[in-house]
């Protein structure tokens, strides 16, 4: 079964957070999924809600080997035949702990490569990993970035999203309740680190930073079940977005599938989408 065609690139979320991570990027006939952090059970239960189906899949795209991110990786390559695309670093990583893979295509964390229908820039990020990369993906004239899983804003990562039309960003914590929550000082450290995952504040100073012309459409992605709440995250949008050139946005959710939006250049209007609360 091929990918059913669409004329824009178009993404969708099947779930985001500590718990797990998948993200679905189509474009033409060429689709991919960006991490797998569920069982195949799992994830097969939220490509049918989204009305996907995992075999029209034309590569799986790894950040990182964290469980979150990779843990049902190997499973989904396997049963569906799929190729999957990561750094040295990242395949060394999940090769140690889950055997070899005839699939696995290394990629460069600087490379631009052509994956059917998309262009896609990897784009290395601060993350305690082996080697990780985050990617932004590009069609016909528009532009999507995906970003999340890193603990510091670099000159490189402005640069790089900065012509972005939409941008899947992490919005991982509040600090305040990172402080109060019940998890171990270790624990705080690494995500609150240089090499840890961003805060909100983080979140709305890249987009500060950035003043990405383009940008029509943020989606929050990333967010703690213990130390953010959506409601928080969405005044930090209202914030940015008042700031800048008004994009719209929409909120991932950890436990629910958030639907397909079209990346639409500056010059298109279109209604914002909230996303399902947790």
């Amino acid at each position: 079964m091929s990918a059913p065609q669409t004329s824009r690139m178009r993404c969708a979320v099947l779930g985001s957070g500590s718990s797990g991570n998948a993200t679905v990027i189509q474009a033409a006939a060429t689709a991919v999924l960006v991490d797998c952090g569920y069982s195949i059970k799992e994830l097969e239960t939220r490509a049918a809600a989204l009305g996907f189906a995992l075999e029209t899949l034309n590569g799986i795209l790894v950040t990182h080997e964290h469980d979150d991110h990779i843990g049902g990786v190997s499973a989904l390559a396997r049963k569906y035949g799929i190729p999957i695309f990561a750094t040295r670093g990242t395949r060394n990583a999940q090769e140690a702990r889950q055997g070899p893979l005839a699939e696995w295509q290394q990629i460069s964390p600087h490379e631009v490569f052509q994956l059917g229908d998309l262009e896609i820039q990897a784009v290395p990020v601060p993350h305690d990993a082996r080697e990780p990369s985050q990617f932004i993906f590009r069609h016909a004239d528009t532009t999507l970035g995906v970003l999340t899983d890193l603990g510091t804003i670099t000159p490189h990562v402005v640069e790089q999203y900065r012509d972005c039309d939409a941008l899947l960003l992490e919005f991982n914590h509040d600090p305040d309740l990172l402080a109060s929550a019940v998890y171990p000082a270790r624990l705080k450290r690494r995500i609150a680190g240089a090499y840890g995952h961003l805060s909100n504040a983080q979140a709305q100073s890249l987009l500060k930073q950035m003043s990405a012309p383009k940008l029509t459409h943020v989606i929050a992605a990333h967010l703690s079940e213990r130390t953010n709440n959506p409601e928080t995250v969405e005044l930090c949008l209202q914030e940015s977005s008042a700031a800048s050139n008004g994009f719209k946005w929409t909120i991932a959710a950890q436990r629910e599938v958030t639907p397909w939006f079209e990346v639409m250049p500056v010059d298109n209007n279109f209604s914002s989408l909230r996303g399902p609360r947790m």
